[in-house]
């Protein structure tokens, strides 16, 4: 199993939680795997706590501090290292999203989250939700374009996304929001920042039909993959669970165009929508 990754403690009260549990379970004597059984979880999840990429639940810090004899020091701060200003069921996936290295994405209705452009995300964050105030709105399109910052960087993390055709097709804020959505992606591809695949619908039936995927590889970490569904998400780190959806996903790959062909469709409906035709 990999190392611990050694965090900055005043980095985020995840990363002070992450350190602490590691200095508590190595002074008790404890592996990785013998925490793991006494907290009735694997050892790597252990280890990906340690690491940052998880985040402590609130009903195993109480269960932590018995073990460890840590008097109460993980109860007391659990909850602070939780905040988040993304939704619940999306947090942790968005945390380890930040500390990913290669990251794999396939939704099936939109352009993924981290090709999102603003006003494409303000167009989707409005119809989640008609009735939310313009402010809550405006906070979540921060948090949906903090997340794009990961893509500042030159090289890494490393993004495959496979673009279904009915997300490119359904006009999401309009025409000159499609246009500017479908540029950006692009844009991206053309620089080599992201691998940019589309599914078209002569595809025909696939392997990922039941739902959106995203796999994400880490430096010091296992695999993780997460399922979203409407309010529901759900990360998962069984071995057997991640290698079934990466082979899911490169079957989903090998259905789709090449990464040419792709790039050619999306400005080609870039195009169309920049003048007010139907794609």
């Amino acid at each position: 199993m990999p190392g611990p990754k050694d965090l900055d403690p005043s980095s985020s009260p995840r990363a002070l939680l992450g350190a602490e549990l590691r200095h508590a379970r190595e002074r008790k004597g404890l592996s990785q795997a013998a925490l793991g059984l006494k907290l009735f979880v694997s050892g790597t999840f252990v280890g990906q706590l340690e690491s940052g990429t998880r985040r402590l639940r609130p009903d195993m810090a109480p269960l932590i501090d018995e073990v460890l004899e840590t008097d109460g020091f993980f109860e007391r701060n659990c909850k602070a290292s939780n905040k988040s200003r993304y939704p619940e069921h999306f947090a942790e996936a968005a945390e380890a999203e930040a500390e990913a290295t290669t990251i794999r994405e396939y939704a099936p209705l939109l352009i993924p989250g981290l090709l999102q452009t603003p006003a494409y995300a303000r167009a989707v964050n409005r119809a989640y939700d008609p009735t939310a105030p313009k402010e809550t709105i405006d906070d979540w399109v921060e948090g949906r374009v903090a997340r794009t910052r990961l893509l500042d960087h030159p090289t890494k993390p490393l993004l495959w996304a496979v673009l279904d055709e009915a997300a490119l097709c359904r006009v999401t804020g309009g025409r000159a929001v499609m246009a500017e959505a479908l540029r950006h992606v692009a844009g991206l591809a053309r620089r080599n920042r992201v691998i940019a695949q589309v599914l078209p619908f002569s595809a025909g039936a696939h392997s990922a039909m039941k739902g959106s995927l995203k796999l994400m590889e880490f430096e010091d970490a296992p695999p993780l993959a997460y399922f979203e569904g409407v309010g529901t998400g759900r990360l998962e780190d069984a071995p057997a669970t991640v290698a079934q959806m990466k082979f899911t996903y490169e079957l989903l790959t090998a259905c789709a165009l090449s990464p040419e062909k792709s790039l050619a469709m999306i400005e080609a409906l870039a195009q169309d929508y920049s003048h007010d035709e139907h794609p």
